[in-house]
């Protein structure tokens, strides 16, 4: 499995924060953030766009960090990706990043 597979299954190399991270692309924080922000109704500011990943040792968004509830369960149950969990397959939690991107659920099951 790629190592910037989230635990989720979405593929961390795609997102904007990892992209604006490793190329140090100020513009891209700036167009992150005021997009993240509207569509979460939140304070998100380009100076929290940086994230390498959240299976890897490194800086993370708030969200990725702090408030993603399927990363906290995944570390909480020590496993690799949801895919690894013996619940994987009736999880709502993760079940519902499936329902909106059905690509994750091959990424998992690598």
């Amino acid at each position: 499995m790629k190592e910037r597979i989230g635990y989720c299954g979405l593929d961390c190399e795609t997102c904007d924060a990892y992209i604006a991270t490793v190329n140090n692309d100020q513009a891209l924080r700036e167009k992150t953030a005021k997009l993240w922000a509207e569509l979460n109704n939140a304070p998100i500011l380009p100076e929290h766009i940086n994230c390498v990943g959240c299976r890897v040792n490194g800086v993370k968004t708030v969200f990725c960090e702090n408030l993603c509830e399927i990363r906290k369960c995944a570390l909480a149950k020590n496993v690799v990706t949801c895919g690894c969990c013996p619940e994987f397959e009736t999880c709502s939690t993760v079940g519902a990043v499936i329902s909106n991107n059905p690509s994750v659920l091959e990424n998992l099951k690598e």
